[in-house]
């Protein structure tokens, strides 16, 4: 017996209840993707804005996007069916190690890469002074979108998780952070995450006049990655009508349906779940925003995604891991992402534990608000993406009984682990 299966001997954890949670679900499949976006090209009337032989740059970005990879197709087959020449760039700050191979690497995890797509993909961390704003914030742009005739951002519009206002993420951002690169990213943040709204719109304002944003593909998802609106935007419009997509995209972004938690687990976190490897906006606990519903004591992180590339950016968050997490997590990719942000909560590690049952255990042994009487108040989720479905303690049961979208679905069982002490037990 090691010292912490000693020291966690007569920690219990209880028996856990599955849970339904009905929210919107976006109806967009993936067949729909193509003639939803043409219709929408031609509602609009937009292809006069593109003219034969113009090179077009068209920005895609870092996060998982459900069906990126068509509508990036999309965007370029119909740029190239009125006669002008494509070509895609990695729109996505410091992300990729800060790298542009790294960032070629991100963008073939979304299946974008030159034969998928028929055109070229051009990737550099180079910018290109082309303004200033009146605040004195140099404006810098991707190399390559600078000399293109026309530039095509395409981005998820929805609620950032470590700001709020007029702008979070969506194609204003996209157009600072994502074509400011390295340098955009890193200037913005160094400013404080407080005057981000502000200096998006400062930043992107500038591009937007200076450079031909012929339009952009809006994205917004539900609760769940799934594509729940397709929206082309003139790029005149980008600023005033992105403020309304995002309130429309906060409707689907709830947080965790409870009051109070004691201990929040979670089987996975990473970039590919949420720019903050765990979305603020469900965990109610944000390095820059403080605390807030459903208050949690404790929050434990098992693993790292995949996709995630090795970046465990927001484990800061969490207060115990793994050891199969720190295994996974690569500093040299994680740390530029943070240090670009100026976040350096995000990349504190946590108490490590040597499997999940300790993690968990961990967890629950060092809250000091459970109520004695009701017994600890733990949900424990797949990742901050499935709201739907996820687990609760017997102590929230009334809270679920209560609730008009909540459902309990089966028994009580007490979690299983293998011999390694992991869980056995993952239901996706």
């Amino acid at each position: 017996m090691n010292i912490f299966e000693k020291l966690f001997s007569d920690t219990e954890i209880p028996k856990l209840y599955p849970v339904s949670f009905s929210l919107p679900r976006g109806q967009i499949g993936r067949e729909q993707i193509s003639s939803l976006l043409l219709a929408e090209l031609e509602e609009q009337q937009l292809a006069s804005r593109i003219q034969p032989g113009m090179s077009v740059a068209i920005a895609v970005g870092s996060r998982e996007i459900t069906n990126i990879d068509e509508v990036a197709r999309t965007v370029v087959d119909y740029v190239k069916s009125l006669g002008a020449h494509p070509f895609i760039f990695p729109a996505m700050g410091s992300h990729g190690g800060a790298t542009a191979q790294g960032q070629l690497e991100i963008l073939a995890g979304y299946q974008v890469t030159e034969a998928s797509m028929g055109c070229p993909i051009r990737s550099s961390m180079d910018t290109v002074h082309i303004s200033t704003t009146q605040s004195g914030l140099p404006v810098h742009i991707d190399k390559f979108a600078n000399a293109a005739d026309a530039i095509i951002p395409i981005g998820r519009i929805k609620p950032h998780t470590d700001f709020h206002g007029k702008y979070e993420s969506g194609l204003m951002k996209m157009l600072t952070i994502g074509l400011g690169k390295q340098y955009g990213a890193n200037l913005c943040h160094s400013l404080g995450m407080s005057n981000m709204p502000k200096n998006i719109e400062a930043y992107a304002s500038e591009i937007l006049r200076l450079k031909n944003i012929v339009w952009g593909v809006g994205i917004i998802e539900d609760a769940f990655h799934a594509t729940y609106r397709l929206t082309v935007v003139p790029g005149e419009r980008i600023p005033l009508d992105e403020p309304a997509l995002l309130q429309e995209a906060k409707s689907l972004v709830p947080c965790i349906p409870f009051e109070k938690i004691d201990v929040l687990v979670l089987d996975e976190i990473g970039k590919d779940v949420s720019g903050a490897g765990m979305d603020p906006n469900v965990t109610g606990r944000s390095q820059s925003m403080g605390v807030s519903q459903p208050f949690a004591e404790r929050i434990a992180v098992l693993d790292l995604t995949d996709k995630s590339h090795n970046n465990g950016a927001g484990i800061g968050g969490a207060d115990v891991t793994t050891q199969r997490f720190f295994d996974k997590l690569n500093l040299e990719v994680t740390y530029p992402n943070c240090i670009t942000s100026h976040d350096l909560n995000g990349m504190k590690i946590p108490a490590i534990m040597p499997n999940d049952r300790l993690a968990v255990k961990l967890a629950i042994s060092t809250c000091i608000d459970t109520d004695p009487k009701l017994g600890c108040r733990l949900v424990w989720m797949k990742n901050t993406l499935h709201l739907d479905a996820f687990y609760v303690t017997e102590a929230l049961l009334p809270e679920v009984e209560a609730h008009p979208d909540m459902e309990v679905t089966g028994e009580g069982f007490l979690p299983e682990f293998d011999e390694k002490g992991n869980v056995a037990w993952i239901k996706d």
